[in-house]
Parts: structure tokens; sequence; C-alpha cells
């Protein structure tokens, strides 16, 4: 598709309100995508530095994020080499156990137009239960043996667990994680991103 149609598609979503009367703050959708994007990030939903600045994963867990990648920062937010486009585009606000989880609306309302400007995409990281049932529907099973099943999806595609620091007891309990995902990953970004 051309890339007007993706600015019109923008400009239309950062205008919705579907779910507004159910967010704790007013609408403000996070994401970062363009048709030449090389690498699909689909995780759940911004949280409040994210919203607060405007850029997906501006917090910690981004920061872990683009160190399992081996990008800079730069780089991550280069809308040519990643699209960042999560279940959920606004804040969904705190939960007992961390935010709540991304409203339902965006995927329904916004997802499939999205994602069919995403023609050049070379790698889908999926980054959470939400993303999981939308991009790996038929999986079944926990964190670990879909994570630990990585190379059933590689190369097109692999689930991550999600990079935020409430993860870090289960990279612990799981080292063949950073001992064999994450050098495949890197090499694997390298490569697409490279010129």
């Amino acid at each position: 598709m051309a890339e007007p149609e993706l600015t019109a598609l923008l400009q239309k979503l950062q205008r919705c309100e579907v779910c507004a009367a159910a967010l704790p703050q007013a609408p403000r959708p996070v994401l970062q995508i363009h048709g030449q994007a090389r690498i699909l990030i689909a995780a759940q939903a911004p949280g409040r530095r994210a919203h607060a600045s405007g850029l997906p994963f501006d917090d910690q867990s981004g920061e872990r994020l683009r160190e399992w990648l081996g990008v800079s920062r730069a780089q991550f937010y280069d809308p040519h080499l990643f699209a960042l486009v999560p279940m959920g585009f606004c804040y969904p606000g705190k939960g007992r156990a961390g935010d709540l989880p991304p409203r339902p609306e965006c995927a329904q309302h916004w997802r499939a137009p999205l994602l069919r400007h995403c023609d050049q995409v070379k790698l889908t990281l999926v980054i959470g239960q939400y993303a999981r049932k939308y991009h790996l529907p038929d999986t079944r099973g926990s964190l670990q043996d879909l994570v630990g099943n990585w190379r059933q999806y590689w190369p097109d595609l692999i689930p991550l667990p999600h990079p935020s620091p409430r993860n870090t007891l289960w990279l612990r309990r799981n080292p063949w994680f950073t001992e064999e995902v994450l050098p495949a990953l890197q090499k694997s970004v390298a490569q697409i991103l490279a010129p």
C-alpha cells in the first residue's frame, strides 16, 4: 500500500477514542510504523513512561530489549528499521500485579489495517501473551515452552519473554535463553539491518 494511505490511517488512529472511557488518562496512541520497516515488534501496551514521552519502550524494558537485539537507541527508533506496534496503543492503567492488559479494541479496529503496511518485515518479535494470542493463536503451553521452541518459528518470527525487570527471575532460571536465543537473534537482526 502507498505511504499516503498509511499516513491517513495513522492520523485517524491518533484521533481514536473507541476505549477512552476505560482508560485512566486521555487516549494517546503510542506506536512507530513505516512501510519500509524490516523488523516488527509486537508487544503488549505502552507503560506510563511511554505514554508520557510518546515513545514505545521508553523505559527499562526498552533498554533491555535494545540490548537483546544488539541495536542502538537511534536504530531502534528509526521507523524505516523497526515497526513498534503493540497490541494496545494507549496506556491501559495499573493493576494489582503491574499494568492492566492492553485494551482489546485496538487489535480489533487497527491491527490488521496497520500490519498490511508492513510488507517489508523480515522478522517479527512476539512479546507477551496478548501478542502471542494474535500472532501465534494455535500455540499452547507455558512461556518457557513457547520460547524454548523458538526454532519452530525461526527465521521469520520469534517469541520472546517480556524484557521487563519483573522477568529477571525467569531469565535467571532459563540461562539457555541468553546462551542460545539471544546470539541467534542478534545475528539475524544485524543481517536484516545491514545496508
